[in-house]
């Protein structure tokens, strides 16, 4: 991942050093755990943690250079480890492995770590979306339905199903955490026939993983859920992002990006605020997306292993991590940052004359005895005569001989905080998302 979408906490995880530091600690567990059963001597065991390398850019170096030979990297860095480390004690790295045993093991573990970064950036998103909801909640707009005005409802109540949404896809995340956090280190076609399985146990027990069946390599459909997971989280914030760009448009005004200080939106035109931070997002989105389809690819392996999954997996599983992260966070910014213009707001609400409001009077006509049709019918007409004239549709009703219903009835009809009464509902649902 290029370097303007990776945060230093996740980008962290992904890096040559990180990925084979925690390939030796597999490779040291693993040493220990022979000891145990009394196939390592102790004093061999112990010489394995401690003379093992501190891994450095010097020996990611040596293991670049010594994969020019083997053109396999996980025998490069065996040797450069059994190297360091000298024999006897070095001779028991790798012991009873094949190369997935600690390939995937080792992923799993690190995949399982950036799952908790991403837990907690969408804690954060969740609770920024619900302080900003219980603000806005009374904030009217608009509601559009295929970007026409429909009926009134609050920008609150946007932000509350939003963050009911993001409380959906943390669930999806820890739901890939628990599918991720597993080992396996069972030999060459998963049948623990050079490795005693209470090897695989210690393993995955120190590491905080759970021992799996598997053939050569743990199944794909457990990376798929994850990138699935991923892909879900940018789908969610594209959501949020698509309508920010849509109320930020000129016509509609009715909120905006934050724009800070020293901030330029169009090199060419000074007026310029775009929504770029949105439009980023969503941009983000379908690489996300993307990445997931190759991951669901990769499922389907041949017999007990082949590795067309691994060269597709060294690309999407971080990037997909990297981004997802990425996402989070700058959507958490956002909305935390959104300049909300309830005035407009309002203004928009009332810029079709009062047609937001022709379902309750549609309603009281046939409560008052009249057809649906026949009432649907009236209501329209009256409608499309307020719209095309622009004149009030409340004005219109009441001139019309066909419009039987009390003046109460058309107050409870056109009433703002009738049509909104029942939206406490979406908030009480917000209090049982914790935090």
């Amino acid at each position: 991942m290029i370097p303007r979408y990776s945060l230093p906490e996740m980008a962290d995880l992904f890096t040559d050093e990180a990925r084979f530091t925690t390939w030796l600690e597999v490779e040291i567990l693993v040493v220990e755990a022979w000891a145990q059963l009394g196939v390592v001597p102790a004093q061999e065991a112990r010489a394995v943690r401690d003379r093992a390398p501190v891994v450095d850019a010097g020996m990611v170096a040596a293991i670049a250079e010594r994969e020019q030979v083997t053109d396999h990297d996980v025998a490069a860095f065996v040797d450069v480890v059994q190297g360091a480390i000298g024999p006897p004690a070095g001779n028991w790295v790798h012991y009873g492995l094949t190369s997935s045993d600690v390939v995937d093991t080792a992923l799993s573990l690190t995949l399982t770590r950036a799952s908790d970064l991403l837990i907690e950036a969408a804690s954060a998103l969740i609770d920024v979306l619900k302080a900003r909801a219980l603000e806005l909640r009374d904030a009217a707009m608009v509601g559009r339905t295929h970007g026409i005005h429909a009926e009134p409802t609050t920008f609150g109540t946007k932000l509350a199903l939003w963050a009911l949404q993001a409380d959906r896809d943390r669930d999806r995340l820890r739901t890939a955490r628990r599918r991720i956090a597993v080992g396996k280190l069972s030999g060459a076609v998963g049948t623990y026939s050079n490795i005693d399985p209470s090897v695989e146990a210690h393993v995955c027990a120190a590491l905080g993983l759970e021992a799996v069946p598997a053939t050569q390599v743990i199944a794909r459909d457990r990376h798929a859920e994850y990138l699935w997971a991923c892909a879900s989280v940018g789908a969610s914030v594209e959501l949020m992002a698509t309508e920010i760009r849509h109320l930020q448009r000129t016509e509609v005004g009715e909120a905006r990006e934050p724009f800070r200080a020293g901030q330029k939106g169009s090199s060419a035109m000074p007026h310029k605020r775009n929504p770029i931070k949105t439009e980023q997002l969503s941009g983000l989105a379908r690489v996300l997306r993307g990445n997931l389809g190759a991951g669901l690819e990769d499922v389907a392996l041949w017999h007990e292993r082949d590795i067309s999954h691994s060269s597709v997996e060294r690309i999407i599983l971080p990037d997909s991590s990297l981004l997802a992260y990425y996402v989070l966070r700058r959507a958490a910014a956002v909305i935390e940052g959104l300049v909300v213009d309830r005035e407009r707001m309002l203004e928009n609400l009332e810029l079709s004359h009062g047609l937001v409001f022709s379902q309750p009077v549609l309603l009281a006509l046939v409560a008052g005895g009249m057809t649906r049709d026949d009432a649907y019918r009236i209501v329209q007409r009256n409608a499309m005569a307020a719209w095309e004239n622009r004149k009030p549709f409340r004005s219109l009703l009441e001139a019309d001989p066909d419009v039987i219903v009390d003046p109460s009835q058309l107050d409870e009809a056109f009433s703002l905080e009738h049509s909104l009464r029942h939206t406490d509902r979406i908030f009480a649902a917000l209090d049982d998302v914790a935090g």
